[in-house]
């Protein structure tokens, strides 16, 4: 059964009042409520700022780029020219080293099983040890390089002030950010998200709080090497779960939100169980500071500098440490980037397939089934045969190629995300696309159910591979849950190597526009409270029960170059009130979607069952505003295209090692040219990104989508081996594979940050790499976290 995240932050929450359930009884206990924000003068500054922005980012042309933006014109021959240098430079020195005894690889002197010793001294350090979060030396004189027997060059800063801004700049932008860091810790603490230790630890030495223990139990060194590669498997029976016993309590929607009560009297009374109910104007103004924050001029200017060096401080260290890391890798054996886990943290179900797959399965059906009933048509009424369908499209199997199908993206998408839409529709016909790539219709989904399959197989033969599909609910009824459970259970759409996200199309509009729901508040009823039904009582809803455990968040999707009507402030309507058929902004989705995730997560973790997440698209297009909201509710993204263009909420991102899911292939149809996409620079940054493929159907060839984004990427951008392979882990760490499956795959102490929480012998990641992003990660920390103490905003 996928277990919630366990995380040092639920330290205090469990100490104070929560839910509990005993036997069928509810009773509720001492439960911290949700943090509400303290009015201040600095409110109403806020909140015009928030408007400029607002303005502003309605103003702009998506073609603009930002000021703070690298140019594209940079000579290729230049940089062909420092290539051909650097690798001239590198093949001396490694001479050197070689023909010296070797200095830069003394602990690789043991040949084959060097690396174990490496491991040794990485297991030796304690758990709840934060010594070495502080700097790269411990507090008792030992330096990284002794404990973790890791010998690799450093590029150091020396000097009293090493941040390049004046003082008072520092002072001021070490606050703000460390005020927006502190923001994030707290919604991620409410919905269960995870937020890096690390950070947390700087955090806790500005504002003075007490450091919360980990209580997590880490591996000794011999657990750690015993420990299986691979995950046990669920396939024999997948859908076997526990069944807990329905507890008393009741459910009402108000203001957005699905509060619980022990019974209805206390819903006359209007004194619902005190759970973490966030709310709407502390979200508001919170998010008025984060916009001010990146309109601020010196705080941009502090934050592009970072950034800037910290791009060139991880150029350095390819210079002086490309051979180490190589040389770390070739001596793991077994283990390559071909079999290391990679996970597909971003695609959608109904485009999983590649377009020539997706013709070999209809020339399949069409041959075999070419009787079966597959499609009722309403104008007609008449069930057709899937051979009248194809007599009706004047179509024959000898007739149908790739061509015809016409799923493939091409030049004329781009930025055209309607054309794009209609890729889905194989041959232009959506009774095509509903009959095979849905999971409810006359079929109940059953070829859907059979491609997944069939890809799902192929996933299983790379062994290595895994990916996260998309599945939609919509929210026009509630009867949506029960039916995508059906399908899943009844046609046993079970993979080890495949999880669930549920993805929620921004579509209120066109619902409200064909009298499918009578106002906003109707779609999330229909969107949650089967949610909260199964969770009292999981007999009500037995499939949803069972399907359930294998969906690990919420995605937000639609297109978000839409221009939106109105922005998101105290006086928009509530979810009940918002009946016009005006889509409502970006925002208002997320805020409702995350609040009442806060609130399921608590119940749902009280019972005993695993909780979700919430994983948006955002930063594809549209206003950089949306970035800010993500960074408050999000535990990560897809796309993030737009951060570069706002130099603070990149470097935010970095200090909260936000992941984002990228997907190069798929930008270069809609949005973005390939050698305009950031991804090098915000992994050379230290950015948690990954690749993904978001749609295969459309963008990708092959039966292995992941690896052409790989591959590809490697060739257009110079990737090295180990850049490859730390892409590969971030998309473990960042997907939602239960933390047991993550274990196999990365190794019991994978929680930790740096060196420390690597294990070559299943990432290939060298501790090299891991040990210069998390000194350089603390540096970073350490700055922000020293001027803002300087600055004495936060002594009490």
């Amino acid at each position: 059964m996928a277990s919630p995240k366990p995380t040092s932050m639920d330290t205090k929450l469990a100490t104070t009042k929560r839910v509990r359930f005993a036997s069928s009884h509810f009773t509720s206990l001492q439960c911290e409520s949700f943090p509400k924000h303290k009015p201040s003068p600095m409110d109403k500054t806020y909140e015009d700022l928030a408007q400029k922005v607002y303005a502003e980012s309605s103003r702009n042309d998506e073609s603009r780029s930002a000021n703070y933006e690298f140019p594209d014109d940079v000579p290729i021959e230049s940089s062909q020219e420092k290539k051909t240098a650097v690798e001239k430079q590198l093949k001396y020195q490694s001479s050197r080293f070689l023909s010296a005894g070797g200095i830069g690889l003394g602990f690789f002197q043991n040949g084959t099983s060097s690396s174990l010793p490496q491991r040794t001294l990485s297991e030796q350090c304690e758990p709840g040890d934060s010594s070495l979060l502080t700097s790269p030396r411990s507090s008792d004189g030992r330096d990284v390089d002794s404990m973790f027997g890791l010998e690799y060059q450093r590029v150091s800063i020396s000097g009293e002030d090493t941040s390049g801004v004046p003082l008072e700049d520092l002072h001021e932008a070490a606050e703000s950010l460390v005020h927006a860091l502190l923001i994030r810790e707290k919604y991620c603490k409410m919905a269960m998200h995870s937020f890096p230790p690390t950070t947390s630890k700087y955090l806790r030495q500005v504002d003075g709080e007490p450091a919360e223990s980990d209580s997590r139990k880490f591996s000794t060194t011999v657990d750690a090497l015993n420990h299986p590669i691979h995950a046990p498997s669920n396939r024999e029976n997948p859908f076997e779960c526990d069944w807990p016993d329905r507890v008393d309590c009741v459910f009402k929607m108000e203001n957005g939100l699905i509060k619980v009560y022990d019974s209805k009297d206390d819903i006359e009374k209007g004194t619902p169980v005190e759970l973490p109910y966030p709310d709407k104007d502390t979200f508001l103004a919170d998010q008025n500071m984060l916009l001010a924050l990146i309109a601020n001029g010196p705080i941009k200017s502090f934050a592009y500098r970072r950034l800037s060096y910290l791009s060139s401080r991880f150029h350095l260290h390819n210079l002086l440490n490309e051979m180490k890391e190589l040389a770390a890798q070739k001596c793991v054996r077994h283990r390559d980037f071909y079999n290391i886990r990679k996970v597909d943290t971003h695609v959608h179900a109904a485009s999983c397939m590649n377009q020539k797959h997706l013709l070999r399965f209809i020339k399949k059906k069409l041959k075999n089934d070419k009787d079966v009933q597959v499609y009722y048509d309403k104008a007609k009424k008449k069930v057709m045969t899937l051979s009248e369908v194809f007599e009706s499209m004047n179509l024959t199997a000898y007739d149908m190629n790739v061509d015809t199908l016409d799923v493939h993206a091409d030049r004329n998408t781009f930025h055209r995300f309607d054309k794009f839409n209609s890729k889905y529709n194989p041959i232009g016909e959506s009774k095509l696309r509903e009959i095979f790539i849905k999971t409810d219709n006359f079929m109940e989904g059953r070829y859907f159910a059979e491609l997944i399959k069939e890809v799902a197989e192929d996933l299983e033969e790379s062994k290595y591979q895994n990916a996260e599909y998309r599945l939609s609910i919509y929210g026009r009824s509630r009867e949506e849950w029960d039916n995508l459970a059906k399908w899943g259970v009844h046609h046993k759409v079970y993979s080890d190597n495949i999880r669930w996200l549920i993805q929620v199309p921004r579509l209120y509009d066109i619902y409200r526009a064909n009298n499918l729901v009578s106002n906003f508040g109707e779609l999330l009823d229909n969107l949650f409270l089967p949610l909260f039904e199964v969770t009292q009582d999981p007999k009500s809803h037995p499939e949803l029960h069972q399907f359930l455990k294998y969906v690990t968040g919420f995605d937000s999707v639609d297109d978000e170059s839409k221009p939106e009507g109105q922005a998101f402030t105290k006086e928009s309507l509530e979810p009940s009130e918002w009946s016009s058929k005006e889509n409502p902004p970006y925002s208002y989705y997320l805020f409702y979607m995350y609040a009442n995730l806060v609130i399921l997560n608590r119940f749902r973790r009280e019972r005993g069952m695993n909780t979700f997440v919430l994983r948006p698209h955002c930063g594809e297009a549209g206003p950089i505003h949306h970035l800010v909201v993500s960074f408050m509710l999000a535990e990560n993204i897809s796309h993030g295209l737009m951060l570069r263009k706002s130099p603070v909420l990149q470097y935010l991102y970095y200090l909260s090692q936000i992941g984002i899911a990228m997907s190069p292939l798929s930008n270069n149809s809609l949005f973005l040219n390939y050698h305009r996409n950031p991804l090098p620079e915000f992994h050379a940054r230290g950015l948690c990104v990954s690749l993904s493929t978001d749609d295969p159907l459309q963008f990708h060839f092959t039966k292995e989508p992941l690896m052409e984004e790989y591959s590809i990427a490697a060739q257009v951008w110079k990737l090295t081996t180990c850049d490859m392979c730390e892409l590969a882990r971030n998309s473990v760490v960042m997907s939602g594979f239960e933390e047991e499956v993550k274990e196999h795959w990365l190794g019991l102490n994978w929680r930790k940050d740096g060196p420390a929480g690597n294990d070559i012998l299943r990432t290939n990641v060298p501790d090299i790499r891991a040990a210069f992003r998390y000194e350089t990660l603390c540096e970073e920390l350490e700055t922000i976290a020293t001027g803002a103490r300087d600055c004495g905003a936060f002594t009490k």
